[in-house]
């Protein structure tokens, strides 16, 4: 009995993290109608579509405490983190961030071989 208890517990956390995930990337993406709006009257703001304004959700567990979520704006550049408290539910940021300049670097900490030797490789053999 102590496994069905065990992975009913995973089963309710992954509900939950599935549930909260869905509720921010709708809510972000204004999917959501106002109250009293039927969603079949909602029309859509002009140019825009929901594939071009869509935002990424990434949701894991760590440990048995909490569950990080993170949301990346691909419009903005902007990845945000969230932390949900397993016991209790409660939602709490815990960093938001521009990438926009992270992802102008050709690299960062990384080993070799670095991207302008492999770059002179390619180059010296055409």
């Amino acid at each position: 009995m102590p496994g069905k208890s065990l992975k009913g517990y995973a089963m309710r956390t992954w509900l939950l993290g599935l549930l909260v995930i869905s509720g921010l990337v709708m809510a972000a993406a204004g999917v959501l109608p106002d109250r009293g709006e039927a969603l079949a009257q909602r029309i859509p703001p002009p140019h825009t579509t929901l594939a071009d304004d869509a935002l990424i959700a990434l949701s894991t567990t760590v440990g048995d405490k909490y569950q990080q979520l993170s949301v990346i704006d691909p419009k903005l550049r902007v990845l945000s983190v969230y932390h949900v408290d397993l016991a209790s539910g409660n939602v709490e940021l815990k960093c938001v961030r521009t990438i926009h300049w992270d992802l102008q670097m050709t690299y960062y900490n990384g080993k070799g071989p670095m991207p302008q030797d492999i770059q002179s490789l390619v180059e010296s053999t055409r």
